[in-house]
């Protein structure tokens, strides 16, 4: 039992010394000697990690002082669980929480300094694009927006990131979902003139409040959906409104359903409006008379006319009216109000034509009048956007190949319908949607002579690679105009040019997708669509305060960002982003209607991430908080350093209730750490989530549990006395070296595309050093990973033999020698 809570024990890890300098800017006095290594090893740690114990599955004696480098996992691990005196675990005999933090600055300076002279590239495998990055980088083509998710299966996750090379595989079921998407997006940027009638239905969940104003319908109008509907073709459509009914079928809200309008609009513009029958059915409909629509994408609504006085309060809540009878429930002051359920478009009927469009102005930069202008104009259009979807010119053969495809869609679709097939021919071309680089070539650069490099050797990326690295890393979508002109004219590696792109790209709007994308991975946040909180414990939460919960995270994230402040902003900012709803929920007064704004906070345990309703809400247990949950979520996310799994057969927290009494969640959790395998990880994990107890499943602030004042009080693992939110954010704050090389490690995994290896570690620490001397930006960050020799540098692979080479061909450039492949 001893050597199964010592491993336990000893395998945890909390907090990792990152950004520091390598070993040449050491000094004697900020470094330990190999020797004094040792002695601090053979003294502290051996009595656990040796060849009889090896606690957390680990040998002291497999480390090479004098060559770390040699057994360089280890090396990391020991880095990361000693930087600021994790190890030894409480309750062993350990030095002064300085000779542990010099004794692990010291390894990794020794580690450091090996990889200064033989730096580890680690090539990116074949990146294909995510969802994200293909519905991007086909607006960025055709200003065109699509709904990946309903196009194509979703991306595998690797290392808490979907944009990693190592899960992006191909398969043949996934191709072809590929080419229908082609298909369908072709035929939605073009237009289609021969489009049969369609139906397509935007449904809204019950958890969703209907009472406030939805983003994008009129003013003056409350709940309903509005959307961004593409519209085929000139001609006439019929819009459909449904709602919600009581399990006897009686509309629900009917009671104030009496006098009720409910709007459709299109662009704003009313092109209908309704007045609702209480006594309606679920088979009753609102259907409006044909109208005509041009093409293209078109705002359209259907929204009911805010003419309700009084308060009201929204009655849907996840635990919805189908186990309680809202209509016929007697709950004083509550008040109901119908409810959209779906809209439905259909058409086109009597097609008139297409108008222009958005993405017809982009595609058709000629238009031929006579026959003769067709396919030199064909031609000029596929090479343009051939170019630009493959992100680099295209060769004569490959515009050979898709003018063949003009040809075919040419004899039955005319010239748009031939502009149409090669379209969606470049739309599921491997050159679109895989990022494909040059291997093997050491020159690559218009200046410099192709010649092939030695296997092992590094060679600079060319520029139209580095242009498509920037852009998918700080925007998930291909590169622009800019950046391509840049590429070609062979000047975007230059060092002041690539830093004023960083700082445009940064402060261009597509960089939300580092708030969407990157933290909202690396928080989960895309965890929060499947957390469900107790209806009847915790009514306030609905889908729609979900929805808020994320989009302040993303406001949060993205002022950094914009703003250029500090990463540590992160954890002690002293302000947030909040509506009506969100607002509420915090008890933050004088804050009205859906609009978020911007706001400083007094509270202090409301300050950075941890103070948020989004990470307190994903932590939380459906019905109750868990401090396990909630330390684990820390340990993990903000230092890197997960808990191992808990061991098989360990009993399960005992319920509210169970066992006839009624026990605060920390009470619980003391009768389980009553179990030493329990206890030996709860420690750690335990205090980190006490502190948090304030806050309830959905974030909000309590000062009771189960009737009983809420306990939370602790001790962190290093002695640090724990009482609430802002006790727990000032001792996560003096280990913020730990938080930024965390973050640093994330950010350039994200960026690179790949899962990063104990030997990228140095290139971390680097990255987060340079960082820490500029203040810690956030384009410190970023501006260290685009410099960084991973990010511009690829290592020259193995040559294949003679007789694979000469059968390669995937729409890549050719060399002048023809000896490029991908």
């Amino acid at each position: 039992m001893r050597n199964r809570m010592m491993m336990a024990v000893c395998s945890l890890g909390l907090v990792t010394a990152y950004g520091q300098a390598p070993k040449s800017h050491a000094t004697p006095a900020s470094h330990m000697t190999v020797d004094q290594q040792k002695q601090l090893v053979d003294r502290y740690c051996s009595d656990c990690h040796n060849p009889d114990e090896k606690s957390g599955s680990m040998t002291l004696t497999d480390l090479d002082l004098q060559h770390p480098e040699k057994n360089i996992d280890l090396a990391e691990k020991v880095i990361r669980r000693v930087g600021v005196n994790m190890m030894p675990p409480p309750g062993k005999a350990r030095p002064d929480a300085a000779t542990m933090k010099l004794f692990a600055t010291s390894l990794a300076s020794d580690v450091d300094s090996y990889a200064a002279t033989r730096p580890a590239i680690g090539n990116p495998a074949l990146h294909r694009l995510n969802r994200a990055e293909y519905s991007n980088s086909v607006h960025e083509l055709l200003d065109v927006d699509v709904d990946a998710e309903k196009l194509l299966p979703s991306d595998a996750m690797s290392h808490g990131f979907d944009n990693m090379s190592d899960v992006l595989t191909l398969s043949p079921a996934l191709m072809e979902a590929y080419i229908r998407a082609a298909g369908q997006i072709s035929r939605q940027a073009i237009g289609d003139r021969g489009a049969a009638p369609l139906s397509s239905t935007y449904s809204l969940p019950r958890v969703v409040s209907q009472v406030g104003h939805v983003d994008g319908a009129p003013r003056g109008t409350r709940g309903g959906i509005s959307v961004v509907h593409n519209f085929p073709a000139d001609g006439l459509y019929t819009f459909k409104v449904t709602f919600y009914f009581s399990l006897e079928g009686q509309l629900f809200g009917a009671m104030q359903g009496n006098g009720q309008q409910i709007e459709i609009s299109i662009n704003g513009a009313r092109a209908a409006v309704f007045t609702l029958n209480p006594a309606m059915t679920k088979f009753d409909e609102l259907r409006t008379p044909a109208i005509a629509v041009k093409a293209g994408p078109q705002r359209i609504s259907a929204a009911f006319i805010n003419n309700f006085d009084g308060p009201v309060e929204d009655a849907v809540q996840p635990f919805g009216f189908s186990l309680l009878d809202l209509n016929q429930a007697d709950i004083p002051g509550l008040t109901t109000l119908p409810h959209v359920h779906e809209f439905t478009v259909t058409g086109p009927t009597k097609v008139e034509g297409i108008s222009e469009t958005p993405s017809r102005k982009l595609i058709f930069s000629c238009h031929p009048t006579v026959a003769a202008q067709e396919e030199p104009c064909a031609r000029s259009i596929v090479t343009r956007l051939a170019s630009q979807a493959y992100r680099r010119p295209v060769t004569t053969a490959e515009v050979a190949k898709l003018m063949k495809l003009y040809e075919l869609g040419h004899e039955n679709g005319g010239f748009e319908g031939g502009v149409g097939v090669s379209l969606q021919a470049i739309l599921s071309s491997p050159s679109f949607i895989y990022r494909f680089e040059r291997s093997r070539q050491q020159g690559v650069r218009k200046n410099v002579k192709d010649t092939v490099a030695p296997s092992g050797s590094l060679y600079p990326v060319s520029d139209l690679e580095l242009a498509s690295r920037l852009s998918y890393f700080l925007w998930s979508a291909a590169p622009d105009k800019t950046l391509l002109d840049l590429a070609e004219a062979d000047k975007l590696h230059n060092p002041i040019t690539l830093r004023a792109q960083v700082k445009r790209m940064l402060a261009d709007p597509r960089s939300k997708s580092l708030s969407t994308n990157f933290a909202g991975q690396w928080l989960h946040l895309q965890n929060l669509k499947g957390v469900q909180p107790d209806g009847y414990l915790y009514p306030a939460y609905d889908k729609t305060l979900g929805d808020s919960m994320r989009k302040e995270n993303e406001l949060f994230f993205g002022s950094i960002v914009h703003d250029d402040a500090s990463v540590l902003t992160l954890l002690n900012g002293h302000y947030t982003y909040v509506n009506e709803q969100l607002a509420n929920l915090y008890g933050i007064p004088n804050v009205s209607g859906n609009r978020f704004r911007r706001i400083e906070l007094t509270d202090e345990n409301r300050f950075g991430l941890l103070g948020q309703a989004s990470i307190l809400t994903l932590t939380s247990a459906s019905n109750r908080t868990s401090p396990v949950i909630r330390g684990k979520y820390v340990m993990e996310i903000f230092f890197g350093t997960p808990p191992p799994p808990p061991p098989p057969n360990i009993p399960a927290l005992k319920e509210h209730g169970d066992g006839g009494s009624v026990q605060t969640v920390r009470e619980r959790l003391e009768e389980h750490r009553k179990n030493p395998t329990c206890a030996a990880c709860h420690k750690f994990m335990d205090p980190i989530g006490f502190a948090l107890e304030n806050y309830d499943p959905i974030g909000a602030w309590r000062s009771f549990d189960s009737g009983a004042p809420i306990d939370s009080a602790g001790v962190l693992y290093d002695g640090t006395k724990l009482s609430s939110p802002a006790s727990l954010r000032n001792a996560l704050m003096a280990h913020s070296d730990a938080f930024l090389g965390t973050f640093t490690e994330n950010l350039f995994a994200y960026g690179m595309g790949r899962v990063l290896t104990p030997a990228d570690m140095p290139v971390v620490r680097s990255i987060a050093a340079s960082a820490a001397r500029h203040d810690n930006t956030f384009s410190s960050f970023v501006m260290g990973i685009v410099n960084s020799e991973p990010f511009r540098m690829r290592a020259a692979e193995p040559a294949l033999p003679a007789r694979f080479t000469a059968s390669i061909d995937l729409n890549g450039p050719a060399s002048s020698t023809g000896a490029e492949h991908h």
